[in-house]
């Protein structure tokens, strides 16, 4: 008699892992399509989302994000560029100053640029969106590698922003362990989209610190 019952948990439990196993491919479907789309859309603003810096100088995986930004800039795609990123443990300046500095000294001015910071991507559009708001900026470029285009326009979705994506073309971060991004991508999709972006990065993320204003 005991077997009846122990045969329906386990095909439960075999329905539910397929489940889970099918949500998580379909998400990994999304994310690698959406890093494949490029809007024709203009926006108010260009985000482009901070990555390593090295001592001052964009790494070559933020300089491609940055350069790209730029031509968005130059074809008057939008009048306005977002810059964030925070800093990693040892540095001495934020990702989102090292790259004000870099558009600056490539012709965007300096009272046309917003920078915020953080650990995460939550907190770095978090901390973007007052400054955005008093310049009555909503629709924005989501500018950051492809396998980070969804969670990247999710969370400011999220945040109440209108996203249009443009991933970074050929960038160097395809030369690395790609399947390692795509896999951290479509867990943290995955389970943010059942809790929260928000409440994910509460539960992995220490608070967000206000950023100085300064290029460090």
């Amino acid at each position: 008699m005991i077997f009846g019952p122990l045969k329906i948990v386990a095909r439960l439990i075999s329905l539910a892992l397929i489940a889970l196993v099918l949500y998580f491919a379909v998400t990994f479907v999304q994310i690698w399509w959406r890093g494949h789309e490029h809007t024709t859309r203009d926006a108010q603003a260009i985000l482009v989302f901070g990555t390593t810096e090295d001592n001052g100088t964009p790494s070559p995986e933020l300089q491609a994000r940055l350069d790209q930004a730029l031509s968005l800039y130059r074809d008057h795609r939008a009048p306005w560029v977002v810059v964030t990123g925070g800093k990693r443990p040892g540095d001495v300046y934020t990702e989102a100053g090292v790259s004000a500095t870099y558009l600056q000294h490539h012709g965007v001015p300096a009272n046309k640029i917003i920078k915020g910071g953080g650990s995460d991507t939550w907190q770095n559009v978090e901390s973007v969106i007052e400054p955005m708001k008093r310049h009555h900026l909503e629709t924005v470029i989501t500018v950051t590698d492809p396998f980070h285009e969804y969670r990247a326009m999710a969370i400011a979705a999220a945040q109440g922003l209108t996203p249009y994506p443009s991933p970074v073309r050929d960038s160097p971060t395809i030369k690395h362990q790609l399947w390692r991004y795509y896999l951290k991508e479509t867990l943290e999709v995955g389970v943010g989209r059942v809790v929260g972006y928000g409440r994910l990065s509460s539960w992995t993320t220490a608070p967000l610190k206000v950023p100085h204003s300064s290029g460090k």
